[in-house]
């Protein structure tokens, strides 16, 4: 699968349901006036739907809008904690694509190995 990978793009998660239906120019428009953020600047926006087995992601190239759109058949996106303008970075964005729950991604506790006698 293509997928974005230009490290330097913002990556914002509109946390609201948005119905799927909804076009190019209705998802822009939840970006200018819902989330304050200027659609055609350089920047993602991830959408999904209340079943949460839809995702969209918006981004604007120069001199138009390409849409990113991914349906899972069994699985589940998980809901992303946050405020509307949520910004993950490229490489959480693909971790969250491939089904990780980056709300609780975190490394392992360090060891604390005591000397054995």
């Amino acid at each position: 699968m293509i997928r974005p990978s230009n490290s330097s793009l913002k990556v914002y998660v509109y946390s609201g349901v948005v119905d799927m239906r909804k076009q190019i120019d209705g998802q822009a428009a939840l970006v200018e006036t819902t989330m304050e953020v200027n659609p055609f600047s350089k920047r993602l926006v991830v959408f999904t739907n209340k079943r949460r087995d839809k995702l969209k992601i918006l981004a604007w190239d120069k001199n138009g809008f390409l849409v990113w759109y991914e349906r899972l058949e069994k699985q589940r996106f998980l809901r992303l904690k946050g405020d509307h303008n949520r910004v993950l970075s490229i490489k959480d964005l693909n971790l969250y694509l491939d089904g990780y729950d980056i709300n609780r991604f975190k490394p392992h506790e360090p060891l604390k190995i005591e000397k054995v006698a």
